[in-house]
């Protein structure tokens, strides 16, 4: 498979999905008919999404971006001489605002390209341009479509030593199957001794995360977000959703540590997705699923990412129960 390279300083590369990869309309369908039914969290990532995601991390409550922050500004120049590499693709890159952080120091080090991996073309290119105005000597390709092409592409252009980051807790929104088959995919693209930078929160119990992933008093940026999955639905498929028949909650389901976003039934309701052939039958009180946000314990994460061919390297830990793990590929 070939791909379009990009001209300037800060290119944006749109990507195809490879052929053995589920066409989008299939993960969304097979998805919508799970129990309970479920979205992919890539479709809530549009303009609108991505914007509203940004006025999360912005809560008062939303404790995340601003404990990684706190770690990046205080390790980043560590952080960036363990990773030793000429390429930093970011799965997930969104603004890449605390990125920037990575990137400054890692530039004082490496000549260095980033590869934001994201399903936002716009959060992109805005990202990309403001990134190569602001640090003289980066190189940004944005590579435009869902992680399992971004990995592709990555394999296709193996060049430089590569570092694989994760931030944000991203890599906790999916089910451990998913986890285990997108950890299989980056461990296909790097070489023995490159870098896996994970991010991840640790677990705390309901109350902390809970009070989390809702919006406080006030706000409505969390709802809104998760109600955009509805209206995406709607533009994309055709489905008949409306958006006042549903709640938007999040809680947390100790059984799988996870903090699961739902938006339940106000009402017995049946929904119809043309563009899929999905017909919903949603009883009050039922709910469909638009994001999975798991909390680790240090030991399972180690366990879990070491099971595909990595060990740990570094750890750098707050006080707050959030911490930056280094991973190394180990010689095969």
């Amino acid at each position: 498979m070939t791909f379009p390279e990009p001209r300037t300083r800060a290119g944006v590369v749109r990507l195809p999905d490879p052929g053995d990869i589920v066409p989008q309309d299939t993960v969304v369908r097979d998805q919508l008919r799970s129990t309970p039914p479920r979205l992919p969290p890539w479709l809530g990532y549009d303009a609108v999404g991505s914007r509203l995601f940004e006025q999360i991390t912005d809560l008062p409550t939303y404790y995340l971006t601003r404990v990684e922050r706190a770690l990046l500004e205080r390790h980043a120049s560590e952080i960036a001489e363990a990773l030793d590499c000429g390429r930093i693709a970011e799965m997930g890159s969104g603004s890449a605002k605390k990125t920037r952080l990575l990137l400054e120091n890692h530039l004082r080090l490496h000549p260095t390209t980033y590869l934001p991996i994201d399903v936002d073309e716009s959060m992109l290119r805005s990202s990309a341009a403001t990134l190569c105005s602001e640090l003289g000597g980066l190189t940004v390709t944005g590579l435009w479509g869902r992680y399992e092409a971004g990995l592709e592409w990555l394999r296709s252009h193996d060049d430089e030593p590569l570092c694989v980051i994760f931030l944000g807790s991203s890599f906790g929104n999916a089910t451990r199957e998913e986890r285990d088959g997108l950890l299989g995919e980056i461990a296909r693209c790097l070489r023995p001794g490159e870098s896996l930078l994970v991010s991840a929160d640790l677990d705390k119990g309901p109350e902390v995360l809970e009070s989390c992933y809702n919006d406080p008093p006030g706000h409505s940026a969390f709802a809104d977000f998760r109600l955009n999955h509805l209206t995406r639905l709607n533009h994309l498929y055709g489905a008949d959703f409306v958006l006042d028949d549903f709640v938007p909650d999040a809680w947390y389901n100790p059984e799988t540590s996870t903090v699961e976003g739902r938006l339940l039934a106000r009402a017995d309701r049946t929904v119809h997705v043309p563009g899929l052939g999905v017909t919903l039958h949603l009883p009050r009180g039922r709910f469909i699923n638009v994001g999975y946000s798991v909390k680790f314990d240090e030991r399972g994460l180690a366990d879990e990412v070491g099971a595909h061919g990595f060990s740990p390297s570094t750890r750098w830990l707050a006080e707050a129960g959030y911490g930056l793990f280094l991973f190394r590929r180990e010689e095969t």
